[in-house]
């Protein structure tokens, strides 16, 4: 009974961990400056869902971990639409769009099969379709590669994340 509760309570430790570092990583200024990410709410959105993503990717069996983690990263959302004026009783058509959206782009990056594919996954979402973007989108797409072959599941499973150096064009 004891270590359950405490396998739990560090699987809740371990995921906080992760997604306060993919949400720091999200809004790492790179992004935005060295790559021209607009800086929207739209776009930091769609930062946070590569990064989530990517730790996703790698955490495979670790089913556990992994829902914790998405927990986590929808107690962020519902967070942050409190924060721009959204009640209880609205909270439920916004969580259903974000959540929507949240799985849209997991699909999408996860059925990236090729280098290409992922660079106009991340065009789409990213850039909103900018055809002006793609050396940008594929720089993106190059570190998420980057850091999805440099990401180690045992670390994941204490709560540490690396990303690979954000690129600058």
């Amino acid at each position: 009974m004891l270590k359950a509760l405490r396998r739990a309570r560090n699987t809740k430790a371990a995921a906080a961990r992760l997604y306060s570092a993919v949400s720091a990583q999200a809004r790492n200024p790179a992004f935005f400056t060295s790559l021209g990410v607009p800086d929207t709410m739209d776009s930091r959105f769609d930062l946070l869902c590569l990064h989530a993503w990517l730790v996703l990717e790698k955490l495979g069996t670790r089913r556990s971990l992994a829902q914790a983690f998405v927990d986590g990263i929808f107690i962020g959302f519902d967070e942050a639409l409190r924060q721009t004026g959204t009640g209880d009783i609205g909270m439920n058509r916004p969580l259903k769009t974000i959540a929507s959206a949240f799985y849209g782009r997991l699909a999408a990056y996860r059925s990236a099969s090729t280098l290409d594919a992922l660079t106009e996954a991340v065009r789409r979402n990213l850039f909103r379709g900018a055809e002006d973007r793609m050396v940008q989108s594929r720089a993106v797409a190059a570190y998420a590669v980057d850091t999805l072959s440099g990401l180690d599941e045992q670390d994941l499973w204490t709560g540490n994340v690396v990303f690979a150096p954000v690129p600058t064009i």
